[in-house]
């Protein structure tokens, strides 16, 4: 019977809940149980620098701050809670921290130039939120369009909530194509290795300046333009609307050319830190010459070759092909030396040369713990494109480390050790970790909501 229910565990796909074994039906009532107690520490009244009520990732790390992508990424979770738990009343309450999170970062964003922060902190200074430069450094991930969309749609499409600020977004969308868009590839780059979300992704981390076109933040930014296309429609500005729509298929169209690698079957940042091409002469041997004038370079980036997980996120995104997604499971999801380990996917290959699992929070470490949103949006990619029996199994590696961490420590951590489960750092991060409850109600068959 043992051997039975390891099996099942490591890869029989499930058709019902009720045939789930044992100790998977277990931990998802262990996981039930906290998250419904749990959630609303999440949940912080307007206090200094924060004007609205907002969502916090939990944790004393994270007390008081309002992040970025976080924020938008809890409140998925936040809605699978009071989808299966909350009462009429727990929703109603819910939407001025939900909202609050996007009005937040509005009220700090230029309608000229379009900077948002990254972070807002209850005693933040809000005369420096402004870095002296804006177009030197990082701002706000794209994801605000993506979290607006997704509380719109909860409104049954009623966006007027957003519409005295609208141009507050769109100026900051104008802000990454001007600042933040390569015009050779078409993609977007990060300014720096600063807050980059996945903090120390070697395709950015210590990387020279603007030449990152991260595929994490490509990724993220498709998704986006198709959020202000929707939200545009919703506010009735249909040639607005279609532009994004237009800009978003160009982004697709530039990330399928440049990131793909047929050699290895995945999705790669780019570098894009190439010397320019130009007719200029040069003294080369004592003699006056344009160099490489006979054969200059063809292309406009170069593929980083280094298994990080965000290539998976192009599933995420809906921007991969079909084939392309068989190779990317069978060469990469599926391969344990690299990316698929017990509890879920490791963030970067066990193969790199940089690979650890160092406890660290400045950077946080992404080179190759077991990170919650990691297995949950590689998850969201195997469901759209079909691969039920892998999403299910990722869904069950994802229930296994949650719970036993529950059980074990009474909370959840920031990241895991891939092999044996254990939690590395950050006891009571709840943040994005509570989107395992999307993940199970998908077993359960039962609704799931789930991102713009």
């Amino acid at each position: 019977m043992k051997k039975i229910l390891i099996l099942i565990f490591i890869g029989i796909s499930l058709n019902t809940f009720a045939q789930l074994p044992d100790s998977i039906t277990d931990n998802i009532n262990v996981i039930k149980k906290y998250l419904f107690e749990d959630y609303k520490q999440m949940f912080k009244k307007p206090e200094g620098a924060l004007l609205f009520p907002y969502i916090t990732p939990g944790s004393k790390s994270y007390a008081n701050v309002l992040w970025d992508w976080d924020s938008w990424l809890s409140n998925i979770a936040l809605r699978q809670i009071l989808q299966d738990q909350g009462t009429a009343a727990d929703k109603k309450e819910a939407i001025a921290y939900e909202q609050g999170c996007v009005l937040n970062y509005l009220a700090y964003t230029d309608s000229v130039d379009g900077f948002m922060p990254i972070v807002i902190a209850k005693n933040s200074d809000p005369s420096k939120l402004r870095p002296a430069d804006i177009y030197s450094t990082n701002m706000h991930k794209p994801v605000i369009a993506q979290h607006a969309a997704f509380l719109t749609k909860l409104n049954n499409g009623n966006a007027e909530w957003l519409r005295d600020k609208f141009n507050r977004m769109q100026a900051f969308i104008t802000n990454y194509q001007t600042h933040d868009l390569n015009k050779e590839t078409g993609l977007f780059f990060w300014q720096d290795d600063l807050a980059i979300g996945v903090d120390n992704d070697p395709s950015t981390f210590f990387r020279p300046n603007r030449s990152s076109a991260s595929i994490f933040l490509n990724c993220l930014m498709y998704k986006e333009l198709k959020a202000m296309a929707y939200l545009s429609e919703r506010l009735k500005l249909n040639e607005v609307s279609s532009q994004y729509e237009q800009d978003a298929e160009a982004l697709k169209a530039a990330i399928q050319k440049n990131c793909w690698d047929e050699k290895d079957g995945f999705y790669y940042s780019v570098d894009l830190n190439l010397r320019p091409i130009t007719n200029k002469p040069s003294i080369v041997f004592g003699s006056s010459m344009v160099l490489h004038k006979g054969m200059p370079r063809t292309y406009s980036g170069l593929i980083q070759r280094i298994g990080v997980w965000s290539g998976f996120m192009t599933m995420w995104a809906g921007i991969a092909t079909p084939e392309q997604a068989k190779r990317m499971v069978a060469e990469n999801y599926n391969d344990t030396r690299t990316f698929n380990a017990k509890y879920g996917i490791r963030t970067l290959s066990k193969l790199e040369k940089m690979y650890s699992l160092k406890a660290s929070s400045n950077p946080s470490n992404w080179w190759g713990p077991i990170w919650g949103i990691s297995n949950y949006m590689t998850y969201r990619g195997l469901l759209k494109y079909g691969f039920k029996k892998e999403a299910n199994e990722l869904a069950y590696k994802t229930i296994m480390l949650f719970g036993n961490d529950f059980k074990k420590e009474g909370a959840l951590h920031e990241y895991y050790n891939p092999d044996n489960g254990e939690p590395i750092m950050n006891k009571g991060f709840q943040n994005w970790n509570y989107l395992v409850l999307n993940m199970i109600n998908g077993l359960e068959n039962k609704k799931v909501i789930s991102e713009f």
